[in-house]
C-alpha cells in the first residue's frame, strides 16, 4: 500500500497512557531478568505504533498547512501527549532501578539507560500544560511559514520557489528577489517577532520550574546530550571561528574576483561564477528518478530501502503552495519505512537535499531491521546528520547524472558551500545560547545581537539596506531556530566529521571513505556521539585540531580545481 492510500487513525493517547502504566508496574514485578526484557519489548512495540501515527499525522500536516483536519490533529497531539511523556519517565525510572538492570543493559545497549537518565530530567507533571503551549506555539509557526508567500514580478509565489530567482546569473534579477522575499516576511514581523516572544517566554519557565536559571541546560538536556555539553560546544565554535572563518573569508574574496566586485553583498553570497551556479539538468519527476539510480547503484541495503519507498510512495518532493517549507526524513516504524519531504526548486539544493534525506533513510533502514530496538537507542541528531551531511560527498562519483558536463564544478561548489556552512551553523548555536542565557532580551535586541553575529562569523557580507535581511532578522526563517532549540549545531558537527570523510575520499579513495562510513552508521545508536565517532577510526570534533586535516584537504582540492570556477 502506498504511503498517501493508508488510512489515518488517531492514536488513542489515553489508551496508550495506560498501557504504559501497566507495563511501568510489569517491570517493577518482573521476577527475572528474561520478564523484564520482554516487558521492554512490549513497550518497543507499542512505541513503535505511536510514533508511526503521530509521524503520518505531522507528514500529512506539512503537506498541507491549510488541511484544517490536520491542524486539528496536531493541536490534539500538542495537548495530549505531555502526559504520555510524564508517565514514559516512570516507566525509564523503573529500567533504571531494575535489579536486572545490568542484564538489560547488554541486551539493550548503555546507551539507552544513559539516555533514560538524561530523559528523566527533561519533564515533570508541573510543567505538562507549559509544554503544550510549547507545542502549540510551534505549530502557529509553521503554519505561519507554509502559507508565506511572495509577489514577484507580477505573480505570486510560494516563499520555497524563490530559490531559483534567487540564485539566477543576472544580479539585478537576484535582489529583486530578495527584496521582495524580505517584504512578504516584513508584513508578518509582529507575528514572528510575537511567536517567539513567547516560545522563549514559556521555554524560561518550564527550565525555571525544574530548577535551572534559564532554558540552556534544560535544552541540552532535551537534546540528549549524552556526551558533551556547553563549554565544549563553545570550543568547537572557537575552532570555526580560528580554522574555517579567514578560509571562507579568503574563498570570498576569491569570488568577488570572479565576479567583478569589491565586495560580496547577500544577494551574491550563493553565486559562484558570472554564468551562475551549476543547475540540474534535470527537474522534479527526472531528477526523482535519477535519485532512486544512484541509491540503487549505490549498496544493496541502499537499493532494498530505495526500492522500497519508490513503491509505498514515500516521498513528497515537489513544492507547492502551502507547503511547508524545508526538507526532512520521517520514519514509520509499523511500515517499516522512512519517508523524505523537501521543496525541489530547480537548483543544486534539489540534488543536495535528495542524496541528504536519503542518507537519513538508509541509516533508518538499516535500524529498522533491528526488532528489539529501543527508541531510546537510537542515534541522537548530531549522529543522525553525520549519516546524511556524509552522504553528500559519497555521492560525488553519481553527480553526472544530475549535472552534465558541468559535474566537477558543482563537486567544488558543494565542497565551499560546506566550508560556508559552518560559521553560519555555529553562528545559529551561539545566537540560542545568547537568547536562552539572556531570556529578558527584546525583540529588537535580539535582532541587534544576529546581527552582531553576522559581523563575527560572516564578515564578508554586505547587506546593503535590504529590507528584512539588513534588519538581524535573518535567523526568522530558520525553522530549527523556533521549533527544535539547540538543533543546528548538529549540523556543524556532522559537517565536521563528513568532511574528514571528504578527505577520506579525496586522499584514499571512494572504497576507504565507504568503509569508515559504514563503520559509523552500522552502529546504529549503540554508544553515545563521541564514541560512535572514535569507532569509526574519526576524529571527534571537540578535540583540539579536529578541523585542520579537513581543512587542508579541501584546500588542497580547491586549489587543485579552482580554473573550474570562472
Amino acid at each position: 500500500m502506498r504511503i498517501n492510500e493508508i488510512e489515518y487513525k488517531r492514536l488513542d493517547v489515553p489508551a496508550a497512557i495506560a498501557s504504559v502504566v501497566e507495563l511501568t508496574e510489569a517491570l517493577q514485578k518482573a521476577e527475572n531478568a528474561e520478564s523484564a526484557a520482554e516487558v521492554l519489548l512490549r513497550y518497543s512495540r507499542l512505541e513503535r505504533t505511536v510514533m508511526t501515527t503521530l509521524a503520518l499525522s505531522s507528514i500529512r500536516a506539512s503537506q498541507n498547512t491549510a488541511d484544517a483536519f490536520y491542524e486539528a490533529e496536531e493541536q490534539y497531539y500538542a495537548e495530549a501527549t505531555p502526559p504520555l511523556m510524564e508517565k514514559l519517565n516512570g516507566l525509564y525510572k523503573a529500567m533504571l532501578e531494575s535489579a536486572y538492570r545490568p542484564q538489560l543493559e547488554q541486551r539493550f545497549g548503555k546507551v539507552a539507560f544513559i539516555n533514560a537518565e538524561i530523559a528523566l530530567k527533561t519533564i515533570s507533571p508541573e510543567i505538562l500544560g507549559m509544554m503544550q503551549e510549547e507545542s502549540l506555539l510551534e505549530i502557529e509557526y509553521q503554519k505561519l511559514q507554509g502559507a508565506l508567500t511572495v509577489e514577484f514580478r507580477g505573480e505570486t509565489y510560494p516563499v520555497t520557489k524563490m530559490g531559483k530567482f534567487k540564485t539566477d546569473s543576472d544580479r539585478a534579477t537576484r535582489k529583486e528577489a530578495y527584496e521582495a522575499e524580505g517584504r512578504a516576511y516584513l508584513a508578518h514581523k509582529e507575528e514572528y517577532d510575537g511567536i517567539y516572544d513567547k516560545m522563549v517566554e514559556v521555554r524560561t519557565r518550564m527550565a525555571r520550574t525544574l530548577g535551572h536559571a534559564n532554558f540552556t541546560p534544560l535544552g541540552y538536556l532535551r537534546m540528549t546530550r549524552n556526551s558533551y555539553d556547553p563549554a565544549m560546544v563553545e570550543n568547537f565554535r572557537n575552532q570555526v571561528k580560528r580554522d574555517i572563518v579567514p578560509l571562507v573569508c579568503k574563498l570570498k574574496a576569491q569570488q568577488a574576483a570572479r565576479l567583478g566586485l569589491e565586495k560580496i553583498s547577500f544577494y551574491d553570497d550563493g553565486i559562484m561564477t558570472l554564468e551562475g551556479n551549476p543547475k540540474p539538468i534535470l527537474e522534479d519527476e527526472a531528477l526523482y528518478n535519477a535519485g532512486l539510480s544512484f541509491y540503487r547503484e549505490l549498496d544493496p541495503k541502499a537499493a532494498a530501502m530505495i526500492n522500497s519507498m519508490d513503491e509505498m510512495g514515500a516521498f513528497d518532493l515537489y513544492s507547492r503552495e502551502n507547503k511547508m517549507s524545508g526538507g526532512y526524513c520521517s520514519t514509520l516504524p509499523d511500515l517499516r519505512t522512512p519517508f523524505i519531504f523537501a521543496n525541489f526548486n530547480g537548483t543544486a539544493g534539489d540534488v543536495e537535499v535528495f542524496t541528504h534525506e536519503g542518507g537519513h533513510a538508509f541509516a533508518a533502514a538499516i535500524m529498522l531491521e533491528d526488532d528489539e530496538m529501543l527508541g531510546l537507542s537510537e542515534p541522537t541528531l548530531e549522529s543522525c546528520e553525520v549519516h546524511s551531511m556524509s552522504m553528500e560527498f559519497l555521492a560525488w562519483p553519481y553527480l553526472e547524472r544530475f549535472y552534465g558536463d558541468k559535474t566537477e564544478a558543482a563537486k567544488l561548489i558543494h565542497l565551499i558551500c560546506a566550508l560556508e556552512f559552518l560559521p553560519y551553523g555555529c553562528m545559529v548555536d551561539e545566537f540560542q545560547h545568547i537568547i536562552y542565557d539572556n531570556p529578558d532580551l527584546t525583540a529588537d535586541e535580539r535582532h541587534e545581537k544576529w546581527a552582531e553575529l553576522e559581523k563575527v562569523y560572516r564578515p564578508w557580507i554586505d547587506f546593503e539596506d535590504l529590507p528584512f535581511w539588513s534588519e538581524g532578522r535573518t535567523w526568522q526563517r530558520q525553522l530549527h531556530i523556533y521549533t527544535n532549540p539547540f538543533y543546528y549545531i548538529d549540523y556543524c558537527l556532522a559537517q565536521t566529521v563528513a568532511l574528514e570523510i571528504f578527505g577520506i575520499m579525496a586522499q584514499q579513495g571512494w572504497q576507504e571513505a565507504w568503509k569508515h562510513y559504514m563503520a559509523y552508521t552500522s552502529q546504529g545508536g549503540s554508544e553515545t556521539f563521541v564514541g560512535l565517532v572514535r569507532n569509526a577510526g574519526l576524529r571527534v570534533p571537540f578535540d583540539d585540531g579536529a578541523l585542520e586535516d579537513s581543512v587542508k584537504a579541501a584546500e588542497a582540492y580547491i586549489d587543485a580545481h579552482k580554473s573550474l570556477l570562472r
